[in-house]
């Protein structure tokens, strides 16, 4: 299976991720919405976002594995991050670099969309992460 990911030129340069993906492939993966829980339930890193948005990457590898995919074959990320702020952009990032190597994140990162919520489905969660792969 072929990803390639690029920011054409005319588009906002730089950014943490890539603008655009093509994949070739025949088999979609859908991870759904990932959180900072342990496989037991048990909650991670309570009130720090840089420790739950690591989980959620962790989580999301996780699941991307157990369908024959990686990071590499994602052309999809979406994050739901609540009560979010512009200041909040540091913490969310270093949550990222914490795990990339870990979880075989490229760098920059497939296109994402990071998007503000009041709340999710539990008041200790501060992020939900979904992702796309496309494999062959």
């Amino acid at each position: 299976m072929a990803v390639r990911r690029f920011t054409p030129e005319g588009m906002l340069q730089p950014t943490p991720y890539h603008h655009v993906a093509v994949a070739t492939g025949n088999r979609q993966v859908h991870v759904s919405g990932q959180v900072a829980r342990l496989a037991d339930g048990t909650p991670v890193a309570p009130g720090d976002l840089a420790g739950q948005v690591a989980q959620v990457l962790r989580n999301t590898a996780v699941g991307l594995h157990g369908a024959g995919a990686g990071f590499g074959d994602v052309v999809r990320l979406t994050f739901y991050v609540t009560k979010w702020a512009p200041e909040k952009i540091t913490e969310f990032l270093a949550g990222v670099a914490e795990v990339a190597e870990e979880v075989g994140l490229p760098q920059p990162t497939p296109p994402a969309s990071l998007i503000g919520v009041e709340s999710l489905f539990e008041p200790d969660v501060l992020v939900e992460l979904e992702a796309t792969a496309v494999v062959g």
